[in-house]
């Protein structure tokens, strides 16, 4: 199984309550409904664990997807992906796309 990891900043101009609310009512149940998605999460960064700053992310986004070819080749290019896809690219900043594999 793979992850998907996605980091990112919101873009200026997208309050955190407008893009939460487009997270809870469009973005998670689109990506849910996928069959190849096995989970998929958001999480608000809201501080650094260890170190003074900033955080460099407000957002951090999860997925599990078992078949990453499947997805990337067939769910991706699909009606729900570009759908989802096309919106967020505008509410967010700097995206991050990560594949991660678990140790």
């Amino acid at each position: 199984m793979a992850a998907v990891i996605i980091t990112y900043q919101l873009a200026v101009g997208v309050t955190r309550e407008a893009f939460e609310e487009w997270v809870r009512t469009k973005d998670q149940p689109a990506m849910r409904s996928l069959r190849r998605v096995a989970s998929f999460d958001t999480y608000r960064v809201t501080g650094l664990l260890l170190g003074e700053g900033e955080p460099s992310v407000r957002y951090v986004e999860l997925f599990d997807i078992p078949d990453l070819d499947g997805f990337t080749g067939e769910d991706m290019p699909g009606d729900v992906v570009q759908g989802v896809m096309g919106s967020f690219m505008g509410l967010v900043k700097d995206p991050e796309f990560l594949i991660a594999e678990k140790l």
